[in-house]
This record gives C-alpha cells, structure tokens and sequence, in this order.
C-alpha cells in the first residue's frame, strides 16, 4: 500500500497506514498561510480490499462548515470522478473505499491541471476569434495568460471574466472553460449574437501557482488573491497587478468573477450593494442578469447566498467591489458548490465538471441580457 501527493496540485500528509482498515491522513496548510482544505492524492493498494480513510483535525481546517454534507470524490481513470459517502464528526471526515482497480485518485473536487490549463489557452487562440495575451509571470515564474474573444472595436461593450483567484476552486475554471468554447463556437447563435455586440477577457486561471502546489485559497507566497484589489503589490500579488493594469487600459463594462464555495450547496450570485457608488441602474442590471439565468437553468437560485453588506459597506479589497466601484459597471461573483447542488441533487457525481461546464455556456444567456439592456 502506497499513498503520494508528488505531482500536479497533490496535497495530502500521511499520519499513519498501518493497515487498508486504518489509514490517517492530514492536510497541510497552503504555503506561508492558515489556509488548509483542499486535497488531492493517490492511493495504490490491492484490488476488491476496503480501505478506509480518515482525514484528521478538519475542526481547525479553513471552512469547517464545508465538511458537513460533502462526500470524497475519487476516480480510477482521472476523468470520471464519482462520490464516496463520506462521514463527518465535526473534526474527522471518514470515507471507504473497496478498489476495482490497483490505484485511485481522491481528492476534494476534480481536479483542473496546470497541463490542462495550458491546453486549453492554446487550443483557444486557434481560434480565428480569439488572441492569446501574455500579461506576465507569477512568483514561481508561471505564465499568467488571457484570451480576447471577438474583435475589438471602440462601440463593443468590454466583458471580463475571471476564474480561479483561490486555486482549490477549481469548478470555476471548468465553468470558464465551458463558457471560453460556447464563445468560440462559430455556429452558435447566441456566441454570435454577443460577439457581435462586446469583447471578452477572458483569464482562465487567476492563481496558476497555488493551483500547481495544491493550494486551497492562496499563490505562492501565501496571499490571498480576492483581498488584494485595493493595492495590488507585485511582491505579493502580481497576478491582480497585471489583470488591474489591464482593465485600467481597456475599460471594463461588466465582470464576472468565478468561483465555488466549501460550505452552501447552491449556484448563487454576490453583488456589490455595499459599493459606495452602487445605483438603481446597477441594481437593474444585476436584477437582469437574475432574471435571465434563472430562466435558463434550474441549477441557478436566488434565495440562498451570502448576507448582503450594507449601504457603504462593501470590502474593495474583493475583486467584484473593487471592479464595480472603480469602473461604475455591473460586476458579480458566481459562486458553485463543492458539495453538490440541493435543488437538482445528484448522489453519484454531486456537482461535477458536465455541470460546471454547462453553468458556463449558461452564463453567457445571462450576460447577452445585460449587454442588451447595456446598448437600449
């Protein structure tokens, strides 16, 4: 029996596996943080024996609520990942697993590989519609890459999209990479209709280091991304720095920030009411995008979300509030479930990467109503 962590965004800490029955594992925190939650390994042992697994100290972790309802997906293939039942006591998470094969994956939600990433940026700008961006490298020398989607021309409303500020949310990227090839789909009507109309900026993967060290919130120097929008610094936060140098460049008319969250089993939006500048007019065009993606998916509500901040009271560190205000556009953030969505539940797969790609082409129905009502 054999468990490892050594590759692309593995993260695990072995405390003891003395048997198949009795395996103790950890998960060590992001890098220079207190960030810890999510893992990602594999495990080699005999074929139709149960093993059983317990990750400790999950009390201490940094959503400990995410815990509660959320069943461990594996995979024998890595490209179909299924849920375990997993059990959860307030500070140990245990799951069991009898092998069909010699070696299975676990990890906390499916995996979005660096490999893949590069893949996708690249198969993307093949795309006579599409330009690949270099904007800079990360603290690890990475690549930091965006996509321009449509031709630029002065009278197009400018949408910017981005995906994966916290690594470990890697249903965000799965999301960005369904909505990037409805885009490119030249025989949509809907990506033609939109292309017609704006341009996209489109940054796949906002944390490419912490996504590659398996971080769960942080890049490399433990930073957390989604509170660096104020003052971006390129010692800590040059991923934001170089999107921000952008956006002042071209202009932003509407953003989109992707995301997923450990604990609410929901697709939910989360505006920026608490902007000091935030009006009727924004109000109206969140209300349109609402309205648009309820209509269009039922994997979509607005009940349940995040309490809503106060007039004056939004965070402007938080990319969606510091977007919003010091652009005077529509700016959101999309969160997705780790868990499963609790209006359309699935006991196998939960939330998964058909969904997330599917939540992707979706948004786009949404952000076409407000680019409509952008150009009324």
């Amino acid at each position: 029996m054999h468990i490892s962590s050594l590759f692309d965004s593995g993260n695990i800490e072995v405390l003891s596996a003395q048997s198949p029955e009795d395996i103790r594992l950890a998960i060590p925190k992001d890098n220079q943080s207190e960030f810890a939650q999510w893992f990602h390994f594999r495990l080699v042992g005999e074929s139709f024996v149960t093993h059983t697994m317990t990750i400790t100290d999950l009390a201490k972790s940094a959503y400990p609520e995410g815990w509660k309802g959320y069943n461990v997906l594996a995979s024998y293939d890595r490209q179909t990942w299924f849920r375990i039942p997993s059990e959860f006591d307030g500070d140990n998470l245990t799951f069991s697993l009898t092998l069909e094969q010699p070696s299975v994956y676990f990890a906390y939600f499916i995996p979005y590989s660096y490999e893949r990433h590069l893949d996708l940026v690249h198969d993307a700008q093949m795309s006579l519609l599409c330009e690949h961006r270099f904007l800079g490298l990360t603290l690890d020398g990475r690549d930091m890459s965006m996509l321009v989607i449509g031709e630029e021309t002065p009278n197009k409303k400018k949408v910017w999209v981005t995906a994966r500020q916290h690594p470990g949310e890697t249903m965000a990227q799965w999301c960005a990479e369904g909505l990037i090839y409805r885009l490119l789909d030249e025989q949509d009507g809907l990506a033609r209709q939109l292309l017609d109309n704006a341009v996209f900026y489109v940054v796949p993967n906002m944390n490419p280091d912490g996504s590659a060290r398996g971080h769960l919130r942080t890049n490399a120097v433990g930073t957390n991304l989604n509170r660096e929008w104020a003052t971006p610094s390129a010692d800590k936060s040059p991923e934001v720095l170089y999107v921000m140098d952008a956006m002042e460049k071209i202009g932003v008319d509407m953003f989109v920030d992707l995301h997923g969250d450990e604990a609410l089993p929901y697709n939910f939006v989360a505006g920026c009411e608490g902007n000091p500048s935030y009006s009727d007019e924004i109000k109206a065009l969140e209300n349109t995008f609402k309205d648009a993606l309820l209509n269009a998916t039922p994997e979509f509500q607005d009940e349940f979300g995040y309490d809503k901040d106060a007039p004056g009271e939004g965070n402007l560190t938080v990319a969606a509030n510091a977007v919003g205000e010091k652009f005077n556009c529509m700016s959101y953030t999309v969160e997705m479930p780790f868990k499963d969505n609790a209006d359309v539940p699935d006991e196998i797969y939960g939330w998964s990467v058909q969904r997330s790609r599917q939540l992707g082409e979706d948004l786009l129905i949404a952000v076409n109503a407000v680019v409509k009502k952008l150009n009324a």
